[in-house]
């Protein structure tokens, strides 16, 4: 199962200025990501940012980083300036981990990698898993997905969605059927 990691990374974050460095017992918060991916068997791992301050502590920290453009509308975007930079074969499988998610276990990692080898027709797939709590539900910091019958992603908000009126929440529990989105995509370089 061959596949490769890029951790977009952008230090002008607007709700968190800075967030790829902060601080995460004694780390940068981008250099615990790129720890918990180098936990995979991951073929290659680059950080893809457009600070040279993200650049440095990637590479103090013995990781690959690579400097990209400025004006992305996306970390896919960026990804994609780092598979094409890099000259990744069209085959390749890369995955896209959030530089915000330094506790991502391997496994999710490996589990969205199967799921892309298993259905060859796909070119693309992400994560979710169920969300419990209304609190959860509510938090705008969770990213909640809205999948169609199929179990395939059609949109993606923080605000929780479909909003139901007449609550399907039962005191601190939800019933089923609320996703959270986990921060991973995965992509087939075509």
């Amino acid at each position: 199962m061959s596949y490769r990691v890029v951790i977009p990374a952008r230090f002008g974050s607007e709700r968190l200025p800075g967030k790829p460095l902060v601080d995460i017992h004694g780390k940068p918060m981008i250099v615990r990501v790129a720890e918990a991916v180098a936990a995979s068997s991951a073929a290659e791992i680059v950080v893809a940012t457009d600070d040279e301050r993200i650049f440095q502590a990637v590479n103090d920290a013995g990781y690959q980083a690579q400097l990209t453009r400025t004006d992305h509308q996306s970390g896919s975007d960026r990804v994609m300036e780092v598979v094409t930079a890099l000259g990744w074969p069209r085959d390749a499988i890369v995955l896209n981990v959030q530089g915000d998610e330094p506790l991502i276990p391997a496994a999710v990692l490996e589990q969205l990698v199967e799921a892309l080898q298993k259905e060859a027709e796909l070119g693309s797939a992400t994560l979710c898993e169920p969300l419990t709590t209304l609190a959860d539900l509510e938090n705008p910091n969770i990213v909640k997905v809205v999948r169609s019958r199929q179990g395939r992603a059609l949109y993606f908000s923080r605000a929780p969605i479909p909003f139901d009126r007449s609550s399907s929440a039962q005191g601190e529990r939800l019933a089923p059927g609320w996703w959270r989105h986990v921060g991973v995509y995965g992509y087939r370089v075509w």
